[in-house]
């Protein structure tokens, strides 16, 4: 995923985009989609505690790091959130988003629940967008797709993925809720709603 989509802005301050949804909802593809056709608009590169997939660069989707060194950056305060989801440390530096935000750009986040819940308390003018997959068969077999989980490790992601649609519903903390069932038909909803939040502000 490209790190960034960089043109000249009229606008003062850009719009901080959260975009949250169980395992295999399709968050990636919509937000390559998103910093591909939506100007001005940069990826918040995470952090990471878990290991590289296939196709994956340090630095890019991901920075990969030790449980030391996320545990040290936790501590100094370099992040805006930080999450553990299925064993795995993640967190998004504080400094990057806050450094495009006021250069005009928009953010692109793809973040856990537990993420989205502390962006809200701590950043309640982001735009928080919660994916859900069409029903629990269909993400099943996005999962079962992928061919890179184990049989016990899917089921752990199906069961995560009913408690984060629960959780995103009962915690307040996302003002929009969008069912991927047609790629292209849920990016252009959401750049509907990016363009209306950016109008707004």
């Amino acid at each position: 995923m490209s790190s960034s989509r960089r043109g000249d802005s009229d606008e003062d301050h850009g719009v901080l985009v959260v975009i949250s949804g169980p395992s295999g909802a399709g968050k990636t593809s919509i937000c390559s989609a998103i910093l591909d056709q939506v100007p001005h608009t940069v990826w918040s590169v995470s952090v990471t505690t878990r290991a590289p997939r296939a196709g994956e660069t340090s630095g890019e989707s991901y920075t990969f790091v030790t449980r030391e060194e996320f545990g040290a950056k936790e501590a100094a305060g370099e992040f805006l959130e930080s999450a553990e989801y299925v064993g795995h440390r993640y967190g998004t530096p504080r400094e990057p988003v806050e450094r495009a935000l006021s250069s005009g750009q928009n953010v692109v986040m793809e973040i856990d629940v537990q993420g989205g819940m502390q962006v809200a308390r701590r950043m309640p003018a982001s735009v928080r967008i919660f994916v859900m997959p069409p029903d629990r068969e269909s993400l099943r077999a996005r999962l079962e797709g992928r061919k890179t989980e184990a049989k016990e490790q899917l089921q752990r992601r199906l069961a995560k993925a009913d408690g984060e649609i629960a959780t995103a519903r009962d915690s307040g903390a996302y003002q929009h809720f969008v069912v991927n069932d047609v790629l292209d038909d849920t990016v252009e909803e959401v750049k509907t709603i990016i363009q209306q939040e950016r109008e707004r502000t």
